[in-house]
């Protein structure tokens, strides 16, 4: 049975990025900086050949993706929209220090979620259905590289989610325009619920020689 192979990448910066803002279902564009910030790292790195590109549907995804796949569609996947913060969209940490609801989600585990939000246990669930989507679409369609762009949360809740070896979703730090390489083996995410992390893209040149 075939593997596939699915990059995970995250979007580019936006103002709100930048002010340290809570942004989950806000619709913030890339800014000047996180345009040039993508096209500089196309020159200095490679990124992966793929067949298919899958962007959350939010713009800063949907502009990264054209920026970093330029001669591919993209294909938008809905259920890799980043955390619904509720209340909280829209504010930075510091202002929120003395929010009781704020103190008690950031110490609550998978179930807790804002005011009027979205817990890390349901976007995972809705990761899981987003993965089994794409995955059914490349098998169907014989498809065995696609690329993914989305955000930084869900990127590393779905890492701890399913991915092997496990990894502790606040150690992980991901970059704009970067990500990881997952491997999916169908008979396992059947089973197990699990994929492979295999790596971090992009390349740099001298590791893309060696594939």
């Amino acid at each position: 049975m075939k593997n596939y192979h699915i990059y995970l990448l995250r979007h580019g910066k936006t103002d709100a990025n930048d002010k340290g803002m809570y942004i989950g279902t806000t619709d913030y564009p890339l800014n000047d900086a996180g345009r040039s910030e993508l096209y500089d790292k196309l020159d200095r790195f490679v990124y992966p050949r793929v067949d298919r590109v899958y962007s959350s549907p939010l713009s800063r995804c949907t502009e990264s993706a054209e920026i970093l796949f330029p001669n591919r569609e993209i294909v938008i996947a809905e259920a890799f929209q980043e955390l619904h913060f509720g209340r909280f969209e829209g504010k930075c940490a510091a202002d929120l220090l003395e929010d009781a609801d704020y103190r008690a989600w950031i110490k609550g585990g998978m179930d807790a979620k804002p005011p009027e939000g979205e817990s890390v246990a349901e976007l995972c669930l809705r990761s899981y259905q987003g993965f089994h989507r794409i995955l059914l679409e490349m098998m169907q369609e014989d498809i065995q590289y696609a690329a993914l762009v989305t955000h930084g949360g869900v990127i590393s809740n779905a890492l701890a989610c399913f991915g092997l070896p496990k990894l502790d979703p606040r150690q992980i730090q991901i970059a704009p325009g970067e990500g990881f390489e997952i491997q999916i083996n169908p008979q396992i995410w059947q089973q197990a619920q699990a994929f492979e992390i295999l790596g971090v893209v992009p390349y740099l040149p001298e590791e893309a020689d060696t594939f």
